[in-house]
């Protein structure tokens, strides 16, 4: 009888595992709008990409320095002061990095885009906007080998220790002819088929070169901007805000599930699918839509993914632990 009853139960959670449908299919899509009202899916990614080259997009790995950096919260005054909506796009206009959305192409490099996005807008904010630098996410990426592993995952809060300590240069986009070092590995067909190569995650970590492209005039030493101070940000939610909404936008990690694959617009709450990876983002403002809080976000999966390379997700819950592994920083002008 115990025999039949654990044959059954296998029989059944087959069933129950079978029922969900493939995450890159129409029947997926159809599911999750059909399972709640907050957020709008569509197709992303073309249904002929794997899930493991998906996955290998998800580079943030577990941060177990995270709780040794410095924390810091801020005060009631500036907590209890905070607007119910702010984008960091009309406090700082003169700070166009901010619109900025960049492709991290066929590359697990998401925990260095995050951070130089990040430090990117921040060096601008700190100056209100009277300073400008693109610091270069190829750098990073490439010259920093206790940060992690490359393309294949790296640590947000090693790439923040790096700034401070090592400095990094500038550098565009890729193809861009931006900076002294520009990211080198091309934008790739993240999505629905289109002009760009194909995306199959396989892609080497690019070689260290300190030194800048040959038509820059700077010299890689001379060209490099660094940290003044790094932190993480603790007590949650509303020291989150307050720390945008004074220094401007954060690194943040959270674990991607595969309904996120098919985002288009609203405030994302994970539906249904497996879970994915650690990604890492940098989050810049937050509202409330539809009477539901989120925190808004930027990607790194070029403009053509999600809303415009944005998206919103559940805010004040910790969901997929956005609100866990907050990273950030003061630029030194020096």
């Amino acid at each position: 009888m115990i025999l039949i009853r654990a044959i059954c139960l296998v029989f059944l959670c087959g069933i129950a595992v079978s029922e969900i449908p493939h995450p890159l299919s129409d029947k997926f899509i159809d599911l999750i709008n059909s399972k709640q009202n907050t957020w709008i899916a569509g197709r992303n990614f073309d249904i002929g990409r794997t899930l493991k080259s998906i996955k290998k997009l998800m580079g943030a790995l577990e941060d177990k320095y995270l709780h040794k950096l410095y924390t810091v919260e801020h005060d009631d005054d500036t907590i209890n002061n905070l607007p119910e909506n702010f984008d960091p796009r009309d406090k700082w206009p003169n700070c166009p990095t901010l619109n900025e959305i960049r492709d991290q192409g066929s590359c697990g490099s998401c925990w260095a885009f995050g951070a130089v996005e990040a430090m990117t807008d921040r060096y601008c904010t700190y100056s209100n906007g009277t300073k400008h630098f693109h610091f270069s996410a190829e750098d990073l990426l490439s010259c920093c080998p206790v940060c992690g592993l490359g393309c294949n995952g790296g640590i947000p809060s090693f790439a923040w220790e790096y700034w401070k300590h090592f400095g990094i240069v500038s550098g565009g986009n890729y193809n861009s002819s931006q900076g002294c070092l520009p990211y080198e590995i091309p934008p790739c067909e993240h999505h629905v088929p289109g002009n760009r190569i194909p995306c199959n995650g396989e892609t080497s970590t690019p070689k260290c070169h300190r030194s800048c492209r040959k038509e820059y005039t700077n010299s890689y030493k001379s060209d490099k901007k660094y940290g003044k101070h790094v932190y993480s940000v603790g007590g949650g939610e509303e020291h989150i805000k307050a720390e945008i909404f004074k220094n401007g936008p954060v690194e943040g990690a959270f674990t991607v599930y595969a309904d996120l694959l098919t985002y288009k617009s609203g405030v994302y709450k994970h539906t249904e699918g497996e879970a994915l990876g650690g990604h890492a983002i940098k989050i810049m403002g937050w509202g409330v839509e539809n009477g539901n809080k989120y925190w808004l976000i930027a990607n790194s999966w070029n403009s053509d993914w999600g809303d415009n390379g944005f998206f919103k997700i559940l805010r004040g819950e910790d969901h997929c632990g956005i609100e866990s592994s907050i990273v950030a920083g003061e630029p030194s002008y020096d």
